[in-house]
């Protein structure tokens, strides 16, 4: 009897044993972001070809420029997982959430919301003496534009996590960041930390960020939401087909005037022109016909707007289009529309002999329109004007126009 009822229990017990030993069911509905060796679904935003990279699932990035890899299409509402590490000491970069297809006016990021990838030995960049600005375990915060209601302990905008959980280069961590009618949360290594309420955009492209430390990404994954129906005012613009025209490293696909080579320099995701005499303008290898173009403009502090300061040329003239400073081009920017300062940036429309012009502040405020018809060739190189004056050009993109937008 002792015997029987021992063996009954024992096999009444076996299904629990065996439940107790079994893996827990995969989460359905996800799906990978990246195939094992190529970025197919992924765009280079702003950065140089051998930023980004892909082996056996693994996505590195170099660090150089500041920039982003961002996806083909725009997501709502979604699970994204990844795992990161960092390969150096400090290394810095982010998850870019709900982000603009490129860079905001006057900086290399994406406008979003972003999810903080810092390695713990940027802390020692912290001065103990002034008020926490970031820590190196899941900040989520919204840039250049984007807003959102942070959770928990935060400065007014950068949600900092309620526990310490991310590990130190090189070992790997995984984040959970969950999306949701405008709602974001962080989970670091399995709990949730950080995160932020009202976000806008709460549609946008995802993207990886580069930014000045080799960093690398795996199992890379994705469960979309059901809709929740964003509105245009809170979707971040479509991507028109722009391409970035400078790699952040080199002049690849540009003329460096042989006279004037020493006063142009590459400066991470900026192109500076250094003091001097006149000089011809840095032009693109491609020529171009009925195309928009977007230029960045950074005006100097004390920059002297009586006279040229920077600009922007087209169709192969060296003449300016755009020109910032007073002068004789079809559109002078002078002091009563620009300061010294600040960044600016330039949209133009080309359109047979016809140029329309949107000039916009940082985070595009303040728009001047501006249209004129100029003695243009039908195709030619873009420009970069060099007037002798210190200054800097960034975010240099340009699209050519559909047969639709050339029709009359």
């Amino acid at each position: 009897m002792f015997l029987r009822r021992h063996s009954i229990l024992a096999l009444a017990a076996l299904p629990l044993l065996a439940l107790a030993a079994s893996p827990q069911p995969e989460e359905q509905g996800f799906v990978p972001m990246f195939n094992a060796d190529d970025l197919k679904g992924w765009v280079n935003a702003n950065c140089a070809p051998e930023t980004w990279s892909i082996k056996d699932g693994v996505i590195a990035c170099t660090g150089l420029p500041t920039g982003a890899l961002r996806t083909e299409k725009q997501y709502e509402n979604f699970i994204l997982e990844a795992e990161w590490r960092h390969l150096s000491e400090a290394g810095n970069s982010g998850i870019f959430v709900w982000g603009t297809p490129i860079s905001a006016p006057g900086v290399p990021f994406l406008r979003g919301i972003e999810v903080q990838v810092l390695d713990h030995g940027y802390m020692k960049k912290a001065d103990p003496k002034k008020p926490k600005w970031f820590t190196t375990h899941g900040d989520v915060f919204p840039i250049h534009g984007a807003t959102m209601d942070p959770h928990g302990e935060s400065n007014g905008k950068r949600s900092f996590p309620s526990e310490e959980r991310s590990k130190p280069n090189p070992e790997w961590n995984h984040y959970r960041i969950e999306a949701n009618n405008g709602r974001l949360t962080l989970a670091v290594n399995g709990k949730v930390v950080s995160g932020g309420d009202n976000c806008n955009y709460r549609k946008g492209y995802l993207a990886l960020e580069s930014e000045g430390a080799p960093v690398e990404f795996r199992n890379v994954r994705i469960k979309e939401l059901p809709s929740t129906n964003a509105t245009p005012e809170m979707t971040a613009p479509l991507d028109q087909g722009w391409k970035a025209l400078y790699t952040g490293v080199d002049f690849r696909g540009w003329k460096v005037p042989a006279a004037a080579s020493a006063k142009w320099t590459t400066a991470d995701w900026q192109i500076k022109l250094g003091a001097g005499p006149i000089g011809p303008a840095l032009r693109t290898e491609q020529e171009y016909g009925d195309c928009e173009v977007i230029v960045d403009v950074n005006l100097p502090k004390g920059a002297d707007l009586t006279q040229p300061v920077a600009g922007l040329c087209v169709r192969g003239s060296e003449k300016p289009l755009v020109q910032f400073g007073q002068g004789q081009a079809p559109i002078v920017l002078g002091a009563d529309k620009v300061k010294a300062g600040q960044w600016y940036r330039i949209k133009a429309t080309l359109k047979g002999n016809t140029a329309k012009v949107l000039i916009t502040e940082a985070q595009e405020a303040n728009p001047q329109t501006f249209e004129a018809t100029v003695d243009m060739d039908a195709e030619g190189s873009l420009g970069l004007a060099d007037f002798g004056k210190a200054t800097s050009y960034a975010n240099v993109f340009v699209r050519e126009l559909t047969a639709s937008e050339k029709a009359p």
